[in-house]
């Protein structure tokens, strides 16, 4: 499914008055493209997910889908920074909840997500609760939900962004490969400049207060591609490029 914003803008209201996050956003995704976006925080980024899924309303502008799904809307899924897991269901069910609530029968949707509690490494662990997983192994359990929902368009907000750096790397490559299996439309919000070059096909870089797209990058790297494409250095020269643009507000939020 391919994705258009044109023209997004958005306001809040807040004690000191409105406040405009968000101006004149417009960006096009290709059916099956992976386009990350980063930027200092503060810049809107989620504010701009948001608006893609539907959540928020825009001031203006307007979003548009190459298909539509229910209600004239696609049908997404997000995977957030905090993972967003039921702590009352078991792995099994937390996975399976999007097919719940397409009214799967449990035999069917319970082996479905079995199949991909096992593409994401936790097989053995389908009857666990989440407080009995490592955090790691929880954001697992939401790529699993995530994907198996079969949404249109994937939404990812930071959700490797609390995780040690070892796990990261980890879930860096399951998703690398599961979407190299799946190839969903994706949108991916990171912090990480690295992370964003590495798994994208083009990385928008977000600047601003209010928030506005300020370079798009088309990423040089063939697929299917591993975290070893790290250390080329078309890579190196892309993140260096995309810090320079960064750099002055990150310092400026930081008071340096």
């Amino acid at each position: 499914m391919t994705l258009t914003a044109k023209n997004l803008s958005k306001e809040f209201v807040s004690k000191q008055g409105e406040v405009l996050a968000l101006e004149n956003i417009s960006l096009h995704i290709e059916d099956h493209e992976f386009v990350s976006i980063v930027g200092p925080s503060g810049c809107g980024k989620t504010t701009l997910l948001r608006l893609i899924a539907g959540l928020i309303t825009p001031s203006s502008g307007s979003v548009d889908y190459g298909a539509q799904g229910t209600n004239g809307k696609p049908y997404t899924a997000m995977v957030f920074q905090e993972q967003g897991l039921f702590p009352w269901l078991n792995v099994i069910d937390n996975v399976a909840f999007g097919l719940e609530m397409q009214s799967v029968e449990e035999r069917e949707r319970h082996q479905r997500a079995q199949e991909f509690i096992e593409r994401v490494g936790l097989d053995g662990f389908a009857y666990n609760y989440p407080h009995e997983l490592s955090g790691g192994m929880r954001q697992r359990v939401a790529l699993a939900r995530a994907f198996l929902a079969d949404p249109q368009v994937l939404l990812m907000d930071e959700p490797f962004g609390a995780l040690d750096s070892q796990t990261r790397l980890v879930l860096q490559e399951e998703l690398l490969r599961i979407w190299g299996q799946e190839k969903k439309t994706v949108l991916f919000i990171t912090h990480d400049v690295e992370e964003a070059v590495v798994l994208s096909d083009r990385v928008l870089v977000m600047t601003g207060r209010p928030g506005r797209i300020r370079e798009e990058i088309v990423i040089p790297l063939q697929r299917p591609r591993d975290l070893t494409v790290r250390d080329r250095p078309e890579v190196t020269e892309i993140k260096w490029n995309i810090w320079k643009m960064l750099e002055s507000e990150v310092k400026q939020g930081l008071n340096l």
